[in-house]
């Protein structure tokens, strides 16, 4: 039986367990809006000292019906408690907290990405199950995407596992196993999905600049080609939907990009990156020709 699962009536009707969650910033609040709604009941908010983590703490405590405490007060009863901290501060948070509840037959959770189970040792030597659990998802500040339908990449002890993957299929999220070792390729490949997106649609709004589109203007023109482009990837896969000149060999008009990029910091760089992936991972016709012409 999962910590905190205890019977009602029956050995076959279970309470789910209570949890902690420690921050309050854009995954915690993405958690608070989803595990109510999956049964779950969460006790406390741990937050930091400093006058802003708590008043978030506090909005975000008011919201689920949950008490916001302070690190150096808190006295934690829930089973699952739930790190949202950045990577950097893990360690030192789960340090923190391991004089506030007795850890023995708990499960410690962190949502690191790049970071193993392993960060939160603190805590496993003090009887604790622990794993990390990361959605692959993007969290920002003035948006609280829903999780159901996210994978969440999960690995560590055998009963935090367990209870991890309970809580994210209660959620209606994806659960799926990743090696400890894999992980950094794993986050890589969560960067390439959306901050090194988000940074490649960053430089495309200098380039349409240079073509007299101002920044919101090229924002709007641009969203639908987005949004066919991830639709064709969606039904087709890579290969079938890559278009442009490099997929039909058009080497007349890549070096016309290469010549006009040249006045727009940084961005040449940038395309000859990418274009040199596509000649590596993606159909293409004058292969020889476009390499010769992307050498730097």
């Amino acid at each position: 039986m999962l910590p905190g699962m205890r019977g009602r009536h029956s050995s076959t009707e279970l309470i789910k367990p209570r949890l902690a969650l420690v921050g309050a910033g854009n995954l915690a609040r993405a958690l608070a809006a989803s595990l109510p709604g999956a049964g779950y009941t969460i006790d406390v908010i741990v937050s930091r000292r400093q006058a802003a983590s708590l008043r978030r703490a506090r909005r975000l405590a008011g919201k689920v019906g949950a008490s916001a405490v302070v690190v150096g007060g808190a006295q934690i009863h829930a089973e699952v408690v739930w790190f949202c901290v950045p990577d950097s501060a893990i360690p030192g948070a789960a340090a923190a907290l391991k004089e506030a509840a007795d850890w023995q037959g708990k499960v410690a959770l962190h949502s690191s990405g790049a970071l193993t189970s392993d960060e939160l040792s603190v805590l496993r030597q003090r009887g604790a199950a622990v794993a990390s659990v990361h959605p692959l998802m993007t969290f920002v500040r003035a948006s609280q995407p829903p999780l159901a339908g996210v994978p969440f990449a999960i690995e560590g002890d055998r009963k935090a596992v367990q209870a991890a993957r309970a809580i994210v299929q209660n959620m209606s999220g994806q659960p799926f196993a990743i090696r400890k070792l894999d992980k950094g390729a794993y986050h890589a490949w969560g960067m390439f999905a959306s901050p090194l997106l988000t940074a490649l649609l960053a430089a495309g709004e200098r380039i349409a600049a240079a073509a007299g589109v101002p920044r919101e203007g090229a924002k709007k023109r641009v969203l639908p080609i987005l949004r066919q482009t991830l639709a064709n990837y969606a039904a087709l896969g890579a290969a079938e939907s890559f278009s442009g000149p490099i997929a039909r060999g058009d080497v007349e008009t890549v070096r016309k990009h290469l010549r006009v990029l040249r006045a727009i910091p940084g961005t040449r760089e940038v395309y000859i990156a990418l274009a040199r992936a596509a000649l590596r991972d993606l159909p293409a016709k004058n292969r020889a020709a476009l390499e010769k012409i992307l050498k730097l």
